[in-house]
């Protein structure tokens, strides 16, 4: 992948990938009503092409910043976009005085965040519509 750049992109722009691969079942329009204000969103290209997209903001308690609409397309999994995405957010989380990172990890990308150091800190519940997930979260150190 050595063609890969991430890049701050607009959430406008996250949102035909973001409803691609975790919302089909809703509209752009509904994707925008739900995102976090403000928020701070990455893209990673590959030859010019938007492949994976991430979001995080503040949430929570203080200092406590939440990882939102991770996604990769299809065809570009497994060659590292989702992992530079996740480290550049908690980068810029780091940098705006976050101490603590956290998710709602679908179940199945469980592994792909305990690979970037959080963990698992609820028991797995269910999401209507998307499906099983748990909060997964890392404390970040100074």
């Amino acid at each position: 992948m050595s063609d890969l750049c991430v890049r701050e992109v607009s959430l406008a722009d996250t949102r035909p990938l973001r409803q691609a691969v975790l919302r089909p079942h809703e509209t752009l329009e509904q994707l925008a009503a739900a995102e976090a204000d403000p928020a701070f969103a990455l893209g990673a290209f590959e030859h010019g092409a938007l492949i994976a997209v991430g979001l995080i903001s503040p949430d929570g308690e203080p200092g406590a910043w939440r990882v939102r609409g991770m996604a990769t397309a299809a065809d570009a999994r497994g060659r590292g976009a989702g992992g530079a995405i996740l480290a550049g957010l908690m980068r810029h989380a780091r940098a705006h005085g976050a101490t603590r990172v956290w998710c709602n990890a679908r179940t199945p990308a469980r592994a792909f965040y305990e690979r970037a150091g959080l963990r698992t800190v609820s028991a797995e519940f269910e999401i209507a519509d998307i499906g099983p997930h748990l909060v997964m979260a890392i404390e970040l150190t100074r």
